[in-house]
């Protein structure tokens, strides 16, 4: 038996998933729904003189509604199926919807509805977005890290797109350092079945929110993933990008972001490193460190020629006087100094020098001695 509560959020399902009626056509209608003292439901039982007259609909926006008239049995059930399931429907009326995603978007762009697994709490409470690649490299992925655990003890709400790459670490970086974190997903919020498996426990403990704003049974699709960017930016307060090419998800989320006024921190590059990040910086985003530390007028040159250019003339010496600071790998040691050597040559050079230890594992690692414990490791 479907009760009152899941008869009307029947009805705000089919009006979120109403083919070819953009989002603010359809926040338009809600307002007109409160101004008027209406129902959804008032909405679905309106006839056609009234979907013009009082919505403001066209000829065809009617007929879409009309059609979407004999589907509401279907979505009664679905609603039914997904409350069953312990999945949770927001409606942007609903208190639990998130207040930050409807200021950063809007009337334009917030979604109507929006499913949910998990706890809801994470929605009101302060978020940042870590962003980027998904190829990024060693130091992107690093950066992402200390991003996560720097939130994470600010008590604040990593957000997540859930894509490999800097999406996937920061999200498992806010875990690991006992953090918590809103996944959005770029599918329905039913066919996350292995995501939902994998971190059953973040979930269950209230660590872990998972959130979608396409229709519940959707497959994942490149055209979904890039429509999930935006909701990712819009329910954070803060925003980092970690690595960005010239195109794709990262570059036109920040570039809208930039449009907005929002403020958006990115990690300045090393000038061997092959990305985007200075062009964001060109276009006005806020260059930061390795930490997330802005650079101040004062300071930003001379700190920024600190991250960006290493006190050393050449790569061998860069090479050496990271090898100094622990033991590395030469594929570690590449992708760490952004380089332009291959491993193998890396692995040929320091092979051929008197203070470096090669470790004979698999992949070899190299760490530094001086002349004091050269002969003990020698000996031994």
């Amino acid at each position: 038996m479907i009760d009152e509560m899941q008869k009307e959020l029947s009805y705000w399902v089919a009006l979120a998933h109403l083919p070819k009626i953009n989002t603010k056509k359809k926040n338009d209608i809600i307002v007109t729904l409160f101004q008027n003292q209406l129902s959804i439901i008032d909405l679905f039982k309106s006839d056609n003189i009234d979907l013009k007259g009082i919505y403001g609909l066209n000829e065809k926006e009617v007929e879409i509604i009309t059609n979407a008239k004999k589907e509401l049995s279907n979505y009664a059930f679905l609603v039914e199926d997904l409350l069953d399931q312990g999945y949770k429907i927001l409606t942007i009326t609903s208190p639990d919807y998130s207040p930050i995603l409807k200021k950063n978007l809007g009337k334009r762009y917030t979604p109507p509805v929006m499913y949910a697994k998990g706890n809801l709490q994470l929605l009101q409470e302060n978020s940042v977005a870590i962003v980027g690649s998904r190829k990024a490299n060693a130091t992107s992925l690093e950066f992402t890290d200390n991003i996560a655990k720097k939130v994470t003890a600010e008590n604040k709400i990593v957000v997540s797109g859930f894509a490999k790459g800097v999406d996937r670490q920061a999200l498992n970086s806010a875990i690991h350092h006992k953090g918590q974190s809103i996944i959005v997903l770029p599918q329905g919020i039913t066919t996350f079945k292995s995501g939902y498996k994998k971190y059953y426990k973040q979930i269950i403990s209230g660590n872990v929110l998972v959130v979608s704003t396409f229709y519940p049974k959707a497959p994942w699709s490149v055209q979904f993933a890039m429509a999930r960017n935006p909701i990712i930016y819009g329910l954070a307060s803060e925003i980092y990008v970690a690595q960005s090419s010239d195109k794709g998800g990262t570059w036109s989320g920040v570039i809208d972001g930039l449009r907005k006024d929002r403020k958006i921190y990115v990690r300045k590059p090393s000038p061997r490193e092959k990305n985007a990040n200075n062009l964001l910086i060109e276009k006005g985003a806020i260059p930061v460190d390795m930490n997330g530390i802005l650079f101040t007028k004062d300071e930003d040159q001379k700190k920024a020629k600190a991250v960006a250019e290493p006190d050393v003339d050449t790569i061998e010496e860069q090479i050496i006087e990271l090898v100094k600071t622990g033991t590395y790998s030469s594929r570690e040691i590449v992708d760490k100094l952004q380089i332009e050597w291959t491993a193998r040559k890396v692995t040929s050079y320091l092979k051929k020098q008197d203070d470096i230890q090669t470790i004979e594992k698999k992949p070899l690692q190299f760490r530094h001695i001086n002349k004091g414990d050269n002969f003990q490791t020698t000996l031994f």
